[in-house]
């Protein structure tokens, strides 16, 4: 791939409106609602005014506990009570996580993500996946979390460990969120977000496209994440993978161009956050991706799988960024 060392102008941030955390669901939903072109241009002058538009920085995901979980989230075939899960499978050995993370590490990842299907974990399993933060500390990437809700004392703990990252999505908009999820409150999310930031850990929080949610629960969503008390360092924006026996497993797809719409969206209201194009790129052809990282996309996961549904071809994604003259980053920012 590229190196990078060719110089890339950016435009000026002088003309660009001043970081905000008050963006209500009418404004969201007037961007979202701008003619295609229009909105673009705007993602792409509020990204290049960030950050280097060639640039993406490359995450990897492991499932480091799979299945049982106790939550009833409708997407999620980890769920214990969906009509058909996967196997619930005890926690990874810490030696297992630290091979994985070389591997990641030696396909050109910067940050190694550890999911874990949780309501919350119970001290003698953080003990462990604190260990595994260490280990992936010393291998020189990045570490990030996904373990359920946090306390303020666990998130602590995560922080001694040298955890840099934790995410906890919010999914959908408060209003849509009872449709999706009983078994935690969308406070209850708010909660744990608070709790990591307030320990020092950066954040990593965004939602899910096509939960047969509408257009105002969309802009609700970006509104969500867009007016908390700091935005998220990352933010990815995930397109439903129907898992069949889950509730959504027939939802409707969604079309290609509302989706970039989110992530343009998403680039324009949190400016200096990372925007992440997660799950449901193995759907996704090349040009949609493209007009995602045209509209402010710079983070993907990379791998060929994610907790438990496909991703692209690692070699998919390499001839996609070097046909494009996009670079990987070293350590993000």
């Amino acid at each position: 791939m590229p190196d990078g060392s060719s110089p890339v102008t950016r435009s000026s941030s002088a003309s660009l409106p001043e970081i905000r955390h008050d963006w209500t669901v009418p404004e969201i939903q007037a961007l979202l609602d701008l003619p295609f072109p229009e909105l673009l241009f705007r993602a792409q002058a509020t990204h290049r005014a960030h950050f280097d538009p060639t640039e993406m920085q490359i995450s990897t995901l492991l499932s480091i506990k799979t299945g049982g979980c106790p939550e009833d989230c409708a997407y999620c075939p980890q769920s214990a009570l969906h009509e058909k899960s996967v196997k619930a499978e005890r926690l990874m050995a810490v030696d297992a996580v630290l091979t994985e993370a070389r591997k990641a590490k030696d396909a050109g990842a910067s940050r190694f993500c550890m999911g874990a299907a949780w309501r919350s974990p119970k001290d003698h399993d953080l003990e462990t996946v604190c260990a595994m933060i260490e280990g992936v500390k010393d291998l020189g990437l990045e570490t990030c979390v996904t373990l359920g809700m946090l306390d303020a004392g666990q998130a602590g703990k995560l922080r001694e460990a040298g955890l840099d990252y934790y995410n906890h999505n919010l999914d959908t908009s408060p209003e849509y969120y009872g449709d999706i999820i009983t078994t935690r409150t969308y406070q209850d999310r708010l909660d744990t977000l608070s709790n990591v930031r307030d320990a020092g850990i950066n954040v990593c929080c965004g939602g899910i496209v096509g939960m047969g949610e509408n257009e105002t629960d969309r802009a609700g969503l970006i509104a969500a994440l867009a007016s908390l008390p700091a935005h998220p360092e990352s933010v990815p924006i995930n397109l439903l993978v129907r898992v069949k026996g889950t509730p959504l497993g027939e939802s409707e797809e969604v079309d290609p161009l509302d989706f970039v719409r989110m992530i343009a969206a998403a680039r324009i209201s949190m400016p200096k956050s990372r925007v992440r194009l997660a799950a449901g790129r193995e759907d996704m052809s090349d040009e949609t991706q493209t007009l995602c990282f045209l509209a402010g996309a710079n983070s993907i996961f990379y791998g060929e799988r994610l907790l438990t549904t496909p991703n692209p071809q690692a070699s998919r994604d390499r001839k996609l960024l070097d046909k494009l003259g996009m670079h990987t980053t070293g350590i993000s920012v």
